[in-house]
């Protein structure tokens, strides 16, 4: 239960660093209204979770998430640079991630 509420809060999290893109520095209604509940979601969740897993390995699997989720989106929405180097990086975070859960035994 716990990793299903992170990986919820890391799905959350990639709604939340997006709309901060969208809502130009809390100028555009709906954008900003979608800010804050994702936001205020995204850390609920990850608390919810840290009831039982470990704060090290939540941390970085909720930040890795959002990191990778918002880097393959901003290449397919705002056509960001889709280079070798950039791929190996996102492939690097998504493996590290992929340990951490391998690692933890809840």
């Amino acid at each position: 239960m716990a990793w299903l509420l992170l990986f919820s809060a890391g799905f959350v999290e990639i709604i939340f660093a997006l709309s901060l893109k969208y809502n130009e520095g809390f100028t555009k209604l709906w954008p900003s209204i979608i800010t804050v509940i994702s936001g205020i979601g995204s850390f609920g969740l990850l608390m919810w979770s840290l009831k039982t897993l470990p704060i090290g390995t939540a941390y970085a699997v909720w930040t890795g998430m959002g990191a990778v989720g918002v880097a393959i989106l901003g290449i397919i929405l705002f056509k960001e640079s889709v280079d070798w180097y950039r791929l190996l990086s996102i492939t690097l975070v998504i493996a590290g991630i992929i340990g951490l859960k391998l690692t933890d035994h809840n």
